[in-house]
């Protein structure tokens, strides 16, 4: 098959530091061309991924300042995308929701990846769309959800760019946007309660300055909390592979969570707060702990030694959480949807009224 995947065209393939739905595509498009696939990736010029690479702006632009000027350039973007795509492509695959109006204007079948937290307004645009094939990126999101042709497809990443760290050194991790949803402010708390280090590492947005100089930087003291920056890929891999765990305090819905599984490929555990799709991710015992508070937090820290299993950790996500996996799901949809329209009632699809899942 020759798959189009559309990406917003703001952040480069792969992302070089933040960039959640860019590191999927990157992950999703090497892992179809390693099962044999031809992938078309419609991102911006500086998109290095060795696959087929198209776009109308040579330049990335991040971060952006959500003004109209931008939504106009996703908006031209995408359409000129689906347009290019249409002509040559067995699948469209968007990331975004201005490709959904253009699937009226092809008949080359459309699967488009959620990847926001439950919103109404959108939701309720989605329903006009119902040849759309929509997968959401946990059972947490998709229960919160009521189109037709909809599943879950765990998000998956490039394992061998991950290393293995066995020996861990005495410090916590926070990697992630510098934002209240995020609660690095949490992270703190714990670290504090639990005494030991914490290093943080993420993006300070414009937006949310106000809440780093007041809630972050004040307790930053370069040796007990310690603020690092950014993290590229090597980044990471010193700073989730060497801590002792990963901090998750998430105050949202999220949909996934990506440096989950990223700290998890490194053999390090992850200690999160429920919400959105925690317990998806994180299995109790094995991968980490799922927390109802920063105490519960801190009292699976004070015996850390009698738990930390970084082997166990790293085979965890080898297991569940692979690019091949997620590529192979990917293609079993792909391949469903080329199917005559007689046979598409036989392809499994999920209804709101289904039971919730189970905790991992």
């Amino acid at each position: 098959m020759r798959i189009a995947l559309i990406a917003p065209p703001f952040i480069q393939i792969p992302p070089k530091r933040y960039g959640g739905t860019e590191l999927f595509l990157a992950s999703l498009a090497q892992g179809l061309k390693k099962l044999g696939h031809e992938v078309v990736v419609y991102a911006n010029g500086e998109s290095e991924i060795p696959v087929e690479v198209r776009w109308l702006y040579a330049e990335a632009q991040w971060p952006i300042q959500g003004e109209f000027s931008e939504t106009l350039k996703e908006i031209n973007h995408t359409a000129w995308a689906v347009r290019d795509a249409s002509d040559s492509c067995d699948v469209i695959h968007i990331n975004n929701v201005f490709g959904l109006p253009h699937s009226r204007f092809t008949n080359v079948p459309f699967v488009y990846t959620v990847h926001h937290e439950h919103d109404s307004a959108l939701s309720e645009f989605y329903s006009h769309y119902p040849d759309v094939h929509y997968v959401t990126i946990s059972d947490f999101q998709r229960f919160r959800e009521s189109m037709p042709n909809l599943r879950t497809i765990h998000h998956g990443i490039d394992l061998s760019r991950y290393r293995l760290q066995a020996e861990k050194q005495p410090y916590l991790s926070f990697l992630g946007r510098i934002a209240p949803m995020k609660g690095p402010h949490l992270a703190i708390a714990v670290a504090k309660k639990s005494g030991i280090p914490l290093k943080i590492a993420g993006e300070i947005q414009p937006i949310f300055k106000d809440y780093y100089e007041k809630e972050v930087k004040p307790h930053i003291d370069g040796r007990f909390i310690e603020y690092v920056g950014e993290a590229d890929l090597a980044a990471k891999n010193d700073l989730l592979g060497n801590s002792l765990a990963l901090l998750f305090p998430i105050q949202w819905n999220e949909p996934f969570g990506l440096v989950m599984i990223e700290a998890m490929a490194c053999g390090t555990p992850v200690l999160g707060l429920e919400g959105g799709s925690v317990k998806e991710i994180v299995s109790d015992g094995t991968s980490g702990f799922v927390c109802s508070s920063v105490d519960e937090m801190v009292g699976h820290l004070r015996d850390i030694e009698s738990w930390l299993r970084p082997a166990a950790v790293r085979q965890y996500a080898e297991e569940r959480f692979s690019m091949e996996r997620m590529a192979g799901d990917y293609v079993e949809l792909y391949k469903a949807i080329q199917r005559p329209p007689a046979l598409q009632a036989d392809l499994p699809s999920f209804e709101v009224g289904d039971q919730e899942p189970a905790a991992a």
